[in-house]
């Protein structure tokens, strides 16, 4: 999802709570604060030797440990208030791609780009999923985009550790 994209989204649903799926069935919690606003310029080089540029938009979400029993979720009217004073500060990029940083006690650190996000009553929640690295040079590379499998009759591991 383009920055664009978030904020319209935002906008027209100012009436309702923000929540965030950061997996399948798992919310962040109602204590999270947004704490961070990134807005990058990515400049890269792939293992083919074939330079990249692109821009992203990147939301800090925290839960706050003094926060912990909190059961009301921030309205997004509040949350569009909070991104709007950041772009006085620091303009955004609208057609850079929007992630969210997040984690958790029981989740790693991540940047999760937004996979969908639905309206169930009064709140929008927010689909989270995880991006999965990728060799952008395939083709260069002589990667096969797919994976051989290999059966065999026999045993990988046997019970005198002969394992692969």
């Amino acid at each position: 999802m383009k920055t664009q994209e978030l904020f319209q989204v935002l906008e027209e649903n100012k009436d309702k709570s923000l929540l965030f799926e950061y997996a399948p069935n798992l919310l962040v919690g109602a204590n999270y604060h947004i704490t961070e606003v990134k807005h990058l310029t990515v400049d890269s080089v792939d293992c083919g030797s074939q330079t990249d540029a692109w821009k992203e938009t990147i939301i800090q979400l925290w839960e706050s440990p003094s926060e912990l029993g909190k059961t009301e979720y921030m309205s997004i009217y509040k949350a569009l208030a909070i991104l709007k004073k950041v772009g006085k500060m620091k303009p955004y990029k609208f057609d850079a791609e929007v992630k969210f940083e997040y984690s958790n006690a029981t989740f790693h650190t991540a940047q999760l780009f937004v996979n969908d996000f639905e309206i169930r009553g009064n709140n929008l929640i927010v689909k989270l999923a995880v991006e999965k690295t990728d060799c952008k040079a395939k083709e260069i590379c002589g990667v096969s985009e797919v994976l051989e499998t290999v059966s065999s009759e026999e045993p990988c591991c046997t019970p005198d550790g002969n394992c692969c």
